[in-house]
């Protein structure tokens, strides 16, 4: 058995979460403003049942390396919690302009550890319960699409796994409309 709260074990978490956010901003073409979704479950990362085993120490070490990506090219993480809170998510308060704020602090028995994580590391955190990420990473299935923009795009990283949590990735696009004869911009498909 992995011993989760070990340097070593957590260390790895972090390589991984990162070289994920790394791939994904590559893969989706993610640009300053954008945003990014992260549902991450501690307990899958942990080789346990989605919300059997909550960690602060993954959640911390997570969000720590998604974080420190994703603000070096000025895109924004959004951290969804889990059910409890009924997948709300925390984001700064400065990308949330034009979303309607909920009152809720996450914490890991109701949010999650890495949204509670999120809640602690952000400089001005808000609470939405409805929000339409640019992209989005989902450790451990915890069903991060009712926070994406349509139309979105399974996307397959190299980094496939974080601990034991298997890792699905998304971006998105506009919507293609029109018929037959609809010309597209090829370049935002």
């Amino acid at each position: 058995m992995v011993d989760t709260a070990s340097p070593e074990f957590l260390n790895e978490v972090s390589k991984a979460a990162q070289d994920a956010a790394l791939e994904l901003c590559a893969a989706a073409g993610l640009e300053a403003g954008n945003t990014v979704v992260v549902g991450c479950s501690t307990s899958e990362i942990a080789g346990s049942p989605i919300g059997t085993n909550s960690s602060v120490e993954i959640g911390s070490a997570v969000f720590s390396a998604l974080n420190s990506v994703f603000a070096a090219r000025g895109v924004y993480l959004a951290a969804q919690c889990c059910e409890h809170l009924n997948r709300a998510v925390i984001i700064e308060r400065e990308a949330a302009a034009g979303w309607y704020a909920a009152n809720a602090v996450p914490v890991p028995d109701a949010g999650g550890a890495f949204a509670a994580s999120a809640y602690a590391g952000f400089a001005d955190p808000v609470a939405l319960e409805e929000f339409n990420a640019d992209a989005g990473l989902d450790i451990g299935g915890t069903l991060i699409g009712m926070h994406l923009k349509r139309v979105a795009v399974p996307l397959r990283l190299k980094a496939a796994k974080i601990g034991s949590a298997a890792v699905v990735a998304a971006r998105t696009r506009p919507k293609l409309i029109g018929g037959a004869r609809t010309r597209y911009d090829n370049n935002i498909i």
